[in-house]
């Protein structure tokens, strides 16, 4: 089955076509700039090098679209030779609320539902949607599935998703903690689970996605019983310009001594925290690395303030599940930082995590336990693949309707 995945942002669609029939990724790009001066469309077809596109003018979603339609079919540098080749479209949608506990079909009831959980994330859901109906212009007929970052932490307990706000905000808002990164915590789980060759409902794994955005989750059974970032992607570790945990009155003493409005603080809190409030100036793990080399006080901050965060968390969940036997480091710093990993692992060989040396250095975005021999608790790094799982879930749920 052919399958179109996408991934909609308010500025760009980032794209992959997959032939699940063995054959995998065909092509992927990005379209960017969308609604901006001087859009660009990246493409490239498995095993060759990548093509670069100046599309004219100022182009919006279903365009976009319509560029990437174009290049996949393209009688020179396509994979396919119609468009009517494509089975079915796969989308990542952000928030899924407490509408959608799995994987479904965007029909017309979907996406009214989907709209209704717009408050929820207001940067994300709206241009998810333009995509979906960007492709019921240009591929009208075509099934069309969501797959949600949310869905996989639908199994967190009441008693872990709620917070200590009067229970009337809940029941009127849906004001919880949902979490995010679900679709790559469930990937990098089961991996590591086949990796050991183990059943995965026998297993206690604590999954690390550390990138630019990051959260940790506890996965007791093969299920999310917790996760770190809440009812939006700010709560939890560190990252690249967000700012995690914090006392939650600090956003109100801020707005009152700085005079800012709600969405100054916001902006201040999701923008201009994190790894670059605190050295002043990075955002990108691998500059505050190579900074803290040269003594730069505020990337040595930085980084010991993220890795014991990270720290903080592997405790706390496997406190919370009564064990812990894997833990699995994911996304662009937990995939390729060994330095990042190693002073994450510094000081728990205590609870059983113990690394090794020459392991954890020759894993670099690949699939490898990088445990030290003796070590209690494996230690797996594992690339994450977040388009094959919308995929696979958009393959299994088209074929339930056939």
């Amino acid at each position: 089955m052919k399958i179109l995945v996408l991934n909609s942002g308010s500025s760009s669609v980032k794209y992959q076509l997959w032939n699940t029939a063995g054959e995998g990724v065909l092509a992927k790009g990005l379209v960017q700039r969308i609604g901006i001066p001087n859009p660009q469309h990246d493409y490239q077809r498995n095993g060759e090098d990548k093509m670069r596109f100046e599309p004219e003018g100022i182009i919006d979603h279903t365009k976009a679209i319509e560029l990437v339609i174009e290049a996949i079919a393209h009688p020179d540098y396509g994979v396919i030779k119609n468009i009517s080749e494509i089975d079915a479209i796969g989308h990542r949608v952000v928030h899924g609320g407490e509408e959608f506990s799995g994987s479904t079909l965007m029909t017309d009831d979907a996406i009214a539902a989907l709209q209704r959980c717009i408050p929820l994330a207001p940067l994300h859901n709206p241009p998810n949607l333009r995509g979906i109906e960007a492709c019921r212009v240009k591929l009208p007929g075509v099934p069309q599935a969501g797959v949600f970052d949310t869905a996989f932490h639908h199994t967190i307990p009441k008693y872990a998703y709620l917070y200590a706000l009067p229970i009337e905000l809940y029941n009127k808002h849906k004001i919880r903690r949902y979490g995010f990164h679900g679709t790559s915590h469930f990937y990098v789980a089961n991996k590591a689970a086949q990796l050991l060759g183990k059943p995965i409902e026998e297993l206690k794994i604590i999954t690390a996605h550390l990138g630019n955005g990051a959260s940790i989750t506890a996965v007791d059974g093969g299920k999310s019983v917790d996760t770190s970032m809440g009812l939006t992607p700010l709560e939890g570790l560190i990252m690249g310009t967000r700012s995690g945990d914090m006392d939650p009155y600090i956003p109100l003493f801020i707005q009152k001594l700085e005079n800012l409005s709600p969405d100054e603080t916001s902006d201040l809190m999701n923008k201009k925290s994190g790894l670059l409030g605190i050295s002043g100036k990075y955002t990108d793990m691998r500059d505050i690395l190579e900074a803290e080399k040269t003594g730069d006080e505020g990337a040595i901050l930085a980084l010991q303030m993220y890795c014991y965060r990270v720290k903080k968390y592997i405790g706390a969940y496997a406190a919370a599940m009564g064990g812990l036997d894997v833990l699995v480091f994911t996304a662009g710093i937990g995939e390729n930082s060994d330095e990042i990993r190693e002073k994450v692992c510094d000081g728990l060989g205590f609870m059983g995590i113990e690394i090794d040396k020459k392991l954890n250095f020759d894993a670099w975005h690949i699939l490898m336990d990088i445990s030290a021999p003796n070590a209690k608790i494996r230690t797996i790094v594992v690339p994450t693949d977040e388009e094959f799982v919308i995929a696979s879930e958009t393959e299994r749920l088209v074929k339930e309707i056939k």
